[in-house]
C-alpha cells in the first residue's frame, strides 16, 4: 500500500465531501432551530456513508471480476495513457463550471427546504439520505475515482474493504466536525454554519467544477505515476 494511493483517497474522499448529500444537507440540518438532534443528524450520515459503502463494494467487486478476466490489460501503458487523457479532459472539462451560468441554484434551494422543512423522523432522514445519494450517483465521480484506483492497485480484499470504509468516514468528516462543534459551542458555530449555508447558495454553479477539476487531477496524477512521467521529467 503506497502513500500515494492513500493520498488520492483521501484528497477523492475529502471532494466527495463537499457535495450536496455530505455537506449541505447536514450543514442545514444543523442550521434548523434550536438544540441540535444529534441522533437526527447522526442517523442521516451513518445512512449516506453506508449507502456509499454498499454500493462501492458491489461495484469494487464487479470492477475486480473484469480486472481478473482481463488479467494486466488495465496496467498497460495504453490504457494508463488512456487514463491519463481522461484525467485531463476533465481538468479541461472543469473550467466550464466557472459559477457564472447560475446553474444548479434552484435545485440546492429546493434540497435546503427538504432538509429543514418540519420535524423529521428517522425513517425520512434515512429516506432522505438514500435519495440524495442516488440523485449524486451520476455525478460521483471522486468515488468512481476512488474506486478504479483500488480495483488496480493489487491490494488483497481486506485492504480493500478497509480502506473503501475509511474512505466512507473521511468523507463525512467535516460534517461530523460541524456537528460536534455545534453541539459544544452552538453560538459560536451558528454564524459559520450560516456563512456556509450562504456560500453553499452562492456558488453551487461552479461546485460540479471543482469537482471535475479535482477528480481529474488525482486521475490524472495516479497515471503519470504508473508511467513513471515524472521520473523522465526529473532526468532530462
Amino acid at each position: 500500500m503506497s502513500v500515494a494511493l492513500l493520498l488520492s483517497l483521501v484528497g477523492l474522499a475529502l471532494v466527495d465531501s463537499t457535495s450536496i448529500g455530505t455537506l449541505f444537507i447536514p450543514v442545514w440540518l444543523l442550521l434548523a432551530p434550536g438544540p441540535v438532534r444529534l441522533g437526527r443528524v447522526s442517523t442521516y450520515l451513518g445512512t449516506i456513508a453506508g449507502f456509499y459503502f454498499v454500493v462501492g463494494l458491489l461495484l469494487y467487486f464487479g470492477g475486480s471480476g473484469l480486472a481478473e478476466m482481463w488479467g494486466g490489460a488495465l496496467d498497460n501503458r495504453p490504457v494508463l495513457w488512456g487514463q491519463l487523457a481522461l484525467g485531463v479532459g476533465l481538468f479541461v472539462l472543469s473550467f466550464r463550471y466557472d459559477g457564472k451560468r447560475g446553474g444548479g441554484g434552484g435545485r440546492v434551494l429546493r434540497w435546503r427546504d427538504r432538509a429543514t422543512s418540519g420535524d423529521a423522523s428517522a425513517r425520512w432522514l434515512v429516506g432522505l439520505a438514500v435519495f440524495a445519494a442516488l440523485a449524486e450517483v451520476a455525478t460521483m465521480l471522486p468515488y468512481l475515482g476512488a474506486l478504479g484506483l483500488l480495483t488496480t492497485s493489487g491490494l488483497g480484499v481486506p485492504q480493500v474493504i478497509a480502506l473503501l470504509a475509511g474512505y466512507c468516514l473521511v468523507m463525512i468528516l467535516p460534517a461530523v466536525v460541524l456537528l460536534g462543534a455545534r453541539v459544544a459551542w452552538p453560538r459560536r458555530i451558528e454564524p459559520l454554519l450560516a456563512r456556509l449555508n450562504a456560500w453553499i447558495v452562492r456558488s453551487s454553479g461552479s461546485m460540479l467544477g471543482w469537482v471535475l477539476g479535482i477528480a481529474g487531477f488525482l486521475i490524472a496524477r495516479d497515471a503519470a505515476v504508473r508511467l513513471e512521467l515524472f521520473e523522465l521529467l526529473a532526468n532530462r
